[in-house]
């Protein structure tokens, strides 16, 4: 049974014309039906007065449709965006953040970064650095199987891409446009990349992001410019396309070339390495490897490559985890995290023991790196922590227990899953029946929500444990009911060797 397509817009500079836009939208939904996001690459600001913008962010107007933004390109745009890693400006328009990936809950990928180029540093407010592009292509890169993502929005055009394609009009691409760009284009290989800034339209035949008879055939990738909203000279602005996840497509489907494809325009040559490959990657750390000795016979852990440390000589480093920006209690390379709560240690997430718990087994699954929350991991990641879910879920059933998992991305810095849309604050629960809840937070929401309804007479009835800081144990109490989880623990530990 065939998947039903997204149906998508997308759009080029905005520059403050939000009724514009968004009656234009209005038409196109009444005409054709509705469309599930509408995504908005270039200046969403203008330098016009705020007057039009304030009655979007006061609820006065709202927009026809969700809405996805990219960041500031100039230091006059900067104020909007009070939350580098993304936030929501008014109802149904949300800015995405500097850099990252937004995956629906259809599976569609996309990739996103804000601001224009720079090569100095300090980075301005409202640009990217070759950093920036290194660690976004390598997360992607660092997911199992990876073969490209559906969409990648950036506001410049990337250089060179209309090398053996189509005429781009008035914009040469050998001088306009970004290298880095480029460079992210060619190693994430998107289906659709949507830039703007130049004020024109230009619709690039799709190229080929495979070297015939020399790598398997991959799917193509399709490049659209779009102008700024109601330009005089009536350029396209506002781009309807249909799609269907990658992650939902069956290969042979994927990977059928458009009879119009042309070259990748990025390779000087086809026999040559895509200019990607040829920026050097920024220095880095080391990456953190973490060692436990639980006091259990627990058998090796596996590394952090997910290989037996013993089986070479020279295992693979591993690669660098997200690093927090200051102190994370969660973290579990961290000084602040209480170790002797930690229970258990997979490859990409741990379990720990919640301080103050509901209950002596109320635990949280916590990545080892520094994620905020769910939808920021890679498919490694939550394929551990789905395992974690469903290990918890067989072990409490054999005890005659029941679980309720929830998750709080809302004033939170590290994701933490308790068993008991990057910059879009939320909150997630999921029964061990399978059904799940999704609330959206728009304004203020109580932090312990959670904990509070669980703890409610409604159902374990313990109201005087809703505030984990009247719950605290020693230390002491701590390390006897860690030992008692691990032992009981123990028959279903995944993470255990052969």
């Amino acid at each position: 049974m065939a998947e039903k397509p997204l149906r998508l817009l997308a759009c080029g500079d905005v520059e403050g014309k939000f009724d514009v836009l968004f009656n234009r939208v209005r038409a196109i939904q009444k005409k054709s039906g509705n469309f599930d996001l509408l995504l908005c690459v270039g200046n969403f600001f203008g330098s016009t007065p705020d007057a039009e913008w304030e009655e979007y962010k006061t609820g006065i107007k709202k927009a026809p449709i969700q809405t996805y933004v990219l960041g500031a390109n100039n230091q006059e745009a900067v104020k909007y965006f009070e939350d580098v890693d993304g936030c929501e400006l008014a109802e149904n328009i949300t800015y995405l953040g500097r850099k990252g990936v937004f995956t629906g809950s259809s599976g569609l990928q996309i990739v996103y970064l804000s601001g224009t180029e720079s090569l100095n540093e300090p980075v301005p407010g409202y640009s990217f650095s070759p950093k920036d592009v290194f660690s976004l292509r390598t997360m992607l890169w660092s997911t199992s199987q990876f073969k490209g993502v559906d969409i990648l929005l950036t506001s410049p055009w990337p250089k060179y891409v209309g090398n053996f394609g189509n005429s781009s009009g008035e914009v040469d691409t050998r001088k306009c446009g970004s290298a880095l760009i480029s460079s992210l284009a060619t190693g994430l290989k998107p289906r659709y990349h949507f830039a703007a800034l130049e004020k024109t339209y230009y619709e690039r035949l799709p190229y080929r992001n495979h070297i015939i008879l020399q790598e398997n055939a991959q799917h193509a990738t399709r490049f659209i410019a779009l102008a700024n909203v109601g330009n005089p000279e009536k350029k396209k602005y506002l781009y309807a396309f249909s799609i269907v996840p990658m992650k939902l497509m069956d290969v042979a489907e994927l990977v059928k070339q458009p009879l119009d494809v042309t070259e990748n325009p990025y390779r000087k040559s086809v026999k040559e390495a895509s200019i990607g490959k040829q920026i050097p990657a920024p220095e880095e750390d080391s990456a953190c490897q973490f060692f436990f000795d639980l006091n259990e016979k627990q058998g090796r852990k596996r590394s952090s490559t997910g290989r037996d440390s013993k089986s070479s000589p020279h295992p693979k480093q591993p690669r660098k985890l997200p690093q927090p920006p200051g102190p994370c209690w969660f973290c579990l390379a961290s000084p602040e995290v209480e170790k002797h709560l930690v229970v258990n240690v997979g490859t990409h997430c741990y379990l720990a023991l919640a301080k103050g718990g509901l209950s002596d087994d109320h635990v949280l699954i916590l990545p080892i790196g520094h994620y905020q929350s769910v939808v920021e991991l890679s498919a490694e990641v939550v394929e551990e922590v789905e395992q974690y879910k469903a290990t918890l879920r067989r072990f409490f059933k054999s005890q005659g227990k029941r679980c309720i998992l929830f998750e709080r991305n809302y004033k939170s810095h590290h994701l933490q899953l308790q068993i008991a849309q990057p910059g879009a604050a939320y909150f997630y629960v999921e029964l061990d029946t399978g059904e799940k809840l999704f609330h959206r937070i728009k304004k203020n929401f109580p932090l312990q929500f959670g904990r509070e309804v669980l703890a409610s007479e409604a159902i374990l009835n313990i109201p005087d444990k809703s505030d984990w800081r009247q719950c605290q144990i020693s230390k002491e109490e701590e390390e006897t009911l860690a030992r008692r989880f691990r032992k009981d623990f123990e028959p279903f530990d995944f993470t255990l060797d052969d």
